[in-house]
């Protein structure tokens, strides 16, 4: 079973598709409930990773696939969530190593989808990044940043995830977040400027 994506929208959107045989149908529609819940917004959270939407799927496909195989061995409900994350966020960082998937400068990010373009990212509010400046802009901004600093700046300010929970998702420690998140701000805020200023991020 695997997370499938409905080609005739207008934008590829992630389905699960439950009933195979042999299997714990209760915890089966129990993920299935977890992935309609949560799949926009972990796509949108791909997107702000690596920005592009079509990389942005096969993330969120990956990390889905990922939490399905550990599904029932998760007895916290509580750490599906930073499960999830961190599964999404070291799979943006893997593939960036790839030499045929290294990141190229563009002229101008892609569109967002409509769905994404008016939400906030999994797990977080956003609502300081809206205030200052649209999405659009902070993802093309996004993208001069390095991959691991761009994750850090995604998880605290976006995501609205403490310090800790960050170093968890990235798989280092707490002072490793927070030097990142000094060099992160400092080349994005060469991408915003003044914009940047009223960016605060989580606790």
């Amino acid at each position: 079973m695997r997370p499938q994506y409905n080609r005739r929208a207008r934008c590829p959107r992630l389905t699960w598709h439950t009933g195979r045989s042999g299997v714990d149908q209760a915890s089966e529609q129990a993920f299935a409930e977890y992935f309609r819940a949560r799949r926009e917004g972990v796509r949108r959270s791909a997107y702000l990773l690596c920005g592009d939407w079509h990389r942005a799927d096969d993330l969120a496909q990956t990390a889905f696939v990922t939490l399905h195989r550990k599904w029932t061995s998760i007895r916290d409900p509580g750490a599906v969530d930073a499960y999830l994350r961190r599964v999404l966020v070291r799979a943006m960082i893997d593939e960036t190593r790839r030499p045929w998937r290294r990141e190229r400068a563009v002229a101008q990010a892609p569109e967002p989808s409509a769905s994404a373009a008016g939400g906030s990212a999994a797990g977080g509010s956003g609502g300081h990044a809206d205030a200052v400046l649209t999405r659009h802009a902070l993802a093309e901004a996004l993208r001069e940043v390095p991959p691991r600093q761009r994750a850090v700046l995604v998880l605290r300010f976006l995501e609205g995830v403490d310090v800790a929970g960050t170093a968890a998702a990235l798989g280092c420690r707490e002072g490793t977040v927070k030097s990142q998140t000094a060099h992160g701000l400092a080349a994005l805020r060469g991408a915003l400027g003044s914009a940047l200023d009223d960016l605060r991020p989580a606790g």
